[in-house]
C-alpha cells in the first residue's frame, strides 16, 4: 500500500512521517534551511506482515501544488494532516479537493500538535473537520490526535497500528495488466547510470524487460529493480519502484514521463474526459479556456474544448476535450486535476475517457455513443459496449490500450470475430460484421443507380466510398466473404450486385460479334457509335445499348459516351501509363501521354480521365498519379 500525506504547510506532515518511519524526507539543503518541504519525500517502513509500507510526503505550500499532485497520483491511502492549533487552512481544503478529484477514497486523519491545545480547541477542530468532510470519502475516516515530536506518543502508535492493519486489508492492484510507471524522479547513480522512480500503476516488471519511455517512444532496458526500497527481481502494481535503466541518458527523461509496456505507449494531444468544475471555482469554464493540467506526475498546459453545452459552470460535471501542446500518454480512467491559468488555485479535474480524442466532429451522435461506451467500460470492465458502437470493428491494439490488458486477458465476448490485420487484428461482433457487409451492398446499389451504364466500381474505389479508413486486409476479408456468399459478384475488375449483370439477346449477341472486331482493329482510336452504326447497318440506339451491355460484362470499356475500347487496348494504354509513371516518379502529364500514344490532346485527356474514374490513377496538381495501393492491381490492366 502507498500512503500519501496531504495538508497545509507547517502542519507537521514531515515530522509525522519521521515519527512513523524514522526517515526524514526533507533531503534537500534548501528544505533543511527553510524548514519546509519543497520536493516529494519518500519513506518506507516494514510491517508486521513482512510487507513494506511506502509513504510519499508532499509539500504543503500553495506554490508547490504541482509536486503535491505528482505525489498524490497513484496513492492508495490518504493521510490528511491538520494541526490542532491552526485547524483547517487553505491547503487543507485544496489538498482534500485534489484527493477527491484523483479518486482517493481510503484514508485517515492525523491531528498533529494536539499537545498545544486544550480539549475545547480540539473539539472545535473536530467540528471544522466534520463540516469540511461532510459527504466526502473521508467523512468516516478515523482521526488520531497526536504529538509527532514526542517519543513513544500513544497517538502515533495508534496511527501506526491502524496503518499496519489497513495495509493488510487493502485491495491489491491487479498486476496482470500492461506495465505503467509514472516517473516522479530521475537521477544518475555512480556506477549504475540512469535511475527513475515512481509508483507502478499497473502490471509488473522484471529485470531484463524492454520497455518504452513515453511520450518520447524510446526503448529502455531494465537493468535492476528496487521495489519498496528493497532490491528485487520484479516490481508490481501498487509498489514504489526504482528502475535502473540502460540504453538511455539522464537528460532524456523528466518528471511526468512514463515507463510503459510497448502496447501502452501510444500518445495523443487530444484527450476526451469527464470534467468536474469545483463548486468554489471563481468563474465558469468557456470554450478554449486555458488550464494547467496535472496527470500522473506530469504538468501540462491545455486548452478546453467543451463537448456538452457552451459553458461549464462551477459545481457541474460535463464532457470536455483537453487539447495539449505536446503529446502525452494516458489510459481511460486516469485521473487528473486542473488549475487556473495563473496556476494559483485548483479549479477542477476528472478522469480520462478517450486518450485519442478527434480533432473534428467531436459532438456527433456517434462520438457521444463512443464516449458513453468508454464510461461503461470503466464501470463494468467489459469491451462489449465499445464493440457495439464500432461499425468498422475495434483494433485489438487499441482495445489493449483502452483496457490496459494484454490480448489473452481482454475477456472478449465468445462470438467476437477477429480479422487479422498484419500484427494487429480487427474485432467484430456478429451484428457489426453483418452491418459492414450491408453497408457495402448498399453502396453498390447506390452506385448502380447513379451509373447504370457501368458494371460497377473496382474494389479500391468501392473501399474509398464505403470506409476509406478501414485497413485493406479487413476490407478484403469482408469483401471476400460477400463474394463467397454470392451477395456481391465480380466481373473482371468490377464489383456488382447479381441483379445488375445484363444479358444479351440472340440479336444483340450477333450484333456484338460484328462490332467487337471493329473495336479491336481500332486499337487506340476505335470508331465511335455513329461510325459503328454505319459499318454494321444497325441503328445507333441498338449499337449503343449492345456496347453498354458488353461494357457491363467487362468485354469492353466505356471511356466516354459513345466511345468504347477493347480490353487489349486498355491494357496497353495502362502499360504506357505505368511506364511513364516509372520514368517521371509517379506523375503522368497529358502531354507526355499524348506523345507516347500518338493520340490527339483531347483524346489523351479523355483516356486519362477514364483511368482516374476507375481508380487506376488519381489527378493531382495537373498530373495523373499511378495509385500505389493494393487496389490498383485489381483492375487487370497491367499486362
Amino acid at each position: 500500500m502507498i500512503i500519501g500525506t496531504a495538508g497545509h504547510i507547517d502542519h507537521g506532515k514531515t515530522t509525522l512521517v519521521r515519527a512513523l518511519t524514522g526517515v526524514d524526507t526533507d533531503r534537500l539543503k534548501e528544505e533543511k534551511a527553510r524548514g519546509i518541504s519543497i520536493e516529494l519525500g519518500y519513506a518506507y517502513t516494514p510491517l508486521a506482515s513482512g510487507e513494506v509500507l511506502g509513504i510519499i510526503d508532499v509539500p504543503g505550500h500553495e506554490r508547490f501544488i504541482h509536486a503535491m499532485a505528482a505525489g498524490a497520483s497513484g496513492i492508495d491511502f490518504a493521510l490528511l494532516v491538520v494541526a490542532a492549533d491552526d485547524g483547517v487552512m487553505p491547503q487543507t481544503i485544496e489538498h482534500l479537493a485534489i484527493l477527491k478529484l484523483l479518486g482517493v477514497g481510503a484514508g485517515a486523519l492525523a491531528l498533529t500538535k494536539a499537545d498545544r491545545v486544550d480539549a475545547a480547541r480540539l473539539a472545535e477542530v473536530h467540528a471544522q473537520l466534520d463540516a469540511l468532510l461532510n459527504g466526502s470519502a473521508l467523512a468516516a475516516a478515523p482521526r488520531f490526535a497526536l504529538n509527532a515530536s514526542a517519543p513513544q506518543d500513544p497517538g502515533v502508535a495508534a496511527l501506526r497500528a491502524y496503518l499496519d492493519d489497513a495495509a493488510g486489508h487493502a485491495q491489491q492492484r491487479r498486476d496482470d495488466g500492461l506495465f505503467r510507471l509514472a516517473v516522479d524522479r530521475v537521477f544518475t547513480l555512480a556506477g549504475h547510470g540512469t535511475v527513475v522512480t515512481g509508483t507502478v500503476l499497473a502490471g509488473c516488471v522484471e529485470q531484463g524487460d524492454t520497455l518504452v519511455l513515453a511520450p518520447a517512444g524510446l526503448p529502455v532496458r531494465v537493468r535492476s529493480i528496487h521495489a519498496q526500497n528493497r532490491a528485487a527481481q520484479s516490481g508490481h502494481a501498487g509498489q514504489r519502484c526504482a528502475l535502473n535503466l540502460s540504453g538511455i541518458e539522464r537528460q532524456q527523461i523528466a518528471r511526468g514521463d512514463w515507463i510503459v509496456d510497448q502496447r501502452a505507449a501510444a500518445t495523443s494531444t487530444r484527450i476526451d474526459t469527464d470534467f468536474t468544475l469545483l463548486d468554489d471555482a471563481s468563474a465558469a469554464l468557456g470554450h478554449w479556456a486555458q488550464l494547467h493540467v496535472h496527470m500522473g506526475a506530469a504538468h501540462h498546459l491545455a486548452r478546453v474544448a467543451l463537448l456538452d453545452g457552451d459553458v461549464l459552470v462551477p459545481g457541474q460535471t460535463a464532457r470536455v476535450q483537453l487539447v495539449f501542446e505536446t503529446p502525452l500518454c494516458c489510459q481511460p480512467g486516469d485521473r487528473f486535476i486542473a488549475r487556473n491559468p495563473q496556476a494559483t488555485r485548483t479549479v477542477g479535474g476528472g478522469r480520462v475517457l478517450d486518450p485519442f480524442g478527434p480533432a473534428r466532429r467531436r459532438r456527433t451522435p456517434a462520438r457521444r455513443a463512443w464516449l458513453d461506451a468508454l464510461a461503461a467500460l470503466l464501470e463494468h470492465g467489459s469491451l462489449t459496449p465499445l464493440l457495439q458502437v464500432a461499425p468498422h470493428g475495434l483494433s485489438r491494439d487499441l482495445a489493449m490500450h483502452l483496457r490496459g490488458l494484454p490480448a489473452p486477458r481482454l475477456n472478449l465476448p465468445a462470438d467476437t470475430q477477429a480479422v487479422v490485420d498484419g500484427a494487429d487484428a480487427r474485432l467484430f461482433l456478429p451484428a457489426q460484421w453483418e452491418a459492414l457487409g450491408a453497408e457495402i451492398v448498399e453502396a453498390l446499389r447506390e452506385f448502380h443507380a447513379r451509373s447504370p451504364d457501368e458494371l460497377g466500381p473496382a474494389s479500391a474505389r468501392l473501399h474509398r466510398i464505403v470506409a476509406p479508413l478501414l485497413p485493406e486486409p479487413i476490407w478484403r476479408a469482408r469483401l471476400d466473404a460477400l463474394l463467397a456468399q454470392g451477395t456481391v459478384q465480380r466481373g473482371g475488375a468490377w464489383l456488382h450486385l447479381p441483379e445488375h449483370l445484363p444479358t444479351l439477346s440472340q440479336a444483340e449477341r450477333a450484333l456484338a460479334d460484328r462490332l467487337l472486331p471493329l473495336l479491336v482493329a481500332g486499337g487506340f482510336d476505335p470508331p465511335w457509335v455513329r461510325d459503328l452504326s454505319s459499318e454494321s447497318g444497325a441503328g445507333e440506339d441498338a449499337v449503343r445499348e449492345t456496347l453498354r451491355k458488353l461494357a457491363r460484362q467487362s468485354e469492353l470499356f466505356q471511356v466516354v459516351r459513345d466511345l468504347f475500347y477493347s480490353p487489349d487496348a486498355v491494357g496497353r494504354l495502362a502499360d504506357i501509363i505505368a511506364q511513364l509513371a516509372a520514368q517521371q516518379t509517379g506523375g503522368v502529364s497529358a502531354i507526355a501521354f499524348r506523345d507516347a500514344t500518338g493520340l490527339g490532346r483531347k483524346r489523351a485527356i479523355q483516356i486519362l480521365e477514364f483511368f482516374d474514374r476507375v481508380a487506376y490513377t488519381r489527378f493531382y496538381c495537373d498530373l495523373h498519379w499511378l495509385r500505389t495501393d493494393t487496389g490498383s492491381r485489381e483492375h487487370g490492366f497491367r499486362r
